[in-house]
């Protein structure tokens, strides 16, 4: 395991910071990925929402105060890019986000990059009819097994109300599978 404050000392030092980076990318690059693809669903999308977090990370890492964990850091700048990457999207095609939503769930399918069988694709479904929020908290609890505490940093706010959101979400997907 690495030495967090060690790790930022040189991910801030312009000595290191390129040696640095390409280490924070070979550590963080696959979890930010799936990551951001349960929110964007498209592998390409993806691609591009990773790449401008990174370019984020790199140009901000000075401004980063260690008030969090780096880890909770690096996961609200690829959601918060993720969210931004929808609703641009959305807007550039004049559809809402929850229209944009459902043309990449219906585009999942012919994606090359989608591995999952007809099972995954019903809880991708199911998961999509969720409000953004609830969408977040129940990808980041269910599929990359987060901590509440974690999660509570990298979408800033309490553990209490993440419960309550992943428990109404896990309800609603229970209850649209169920339908389905």
């Amino acid at each position: 395991m690495i030495d967090e404050s060690e790790f930022i000392t040189r991910l801030k030092n312009p000595l290191y910071k390129e040696a640095a980076f390409r280490e924070l990318l070979q550590l963080y690059k696959e979890r930010l990925y799936w990551h951001i693809r349960k929110i964007v669903l498209n592998h390409d999308d993806a691609d591009d929402v990773l790449q401008n977090t990174f370019i984020k990370v790199y140009r901000s890492i000075d401004k980063f105060k260690g008030e969090s964990k780096l880890f909770s850091w690096l996961y609200r700048i690829a959601t918060n890019e993720s969210i931004t990457f929808i609703n641009k999207n959305a807007k550039r095609l004049q559809i809402t986000n929850e229209e944009h939503q459902n043309r990449a769930l219906n585009n999942l399918t012919a994606d090359v990059y989608f591995e999952g069988d007809a099972i995954q694709l019903q809880l991708q479904k199911a998961i999509a009819t969720l409000p953004e929020k609830q969408q977040l908290v129940f990808n980041m609890r269910y599929f990359d097994n987060l901590k509440y505490k974690d999660m509570a940093e990298i979408l800033d706010t309490s553990e209490g109300a993440l419960k309550a959101s992943y428990h109404i979400a896990a309800k609603k997907i229970e209850s649209y599978l169920k339908s389905d």
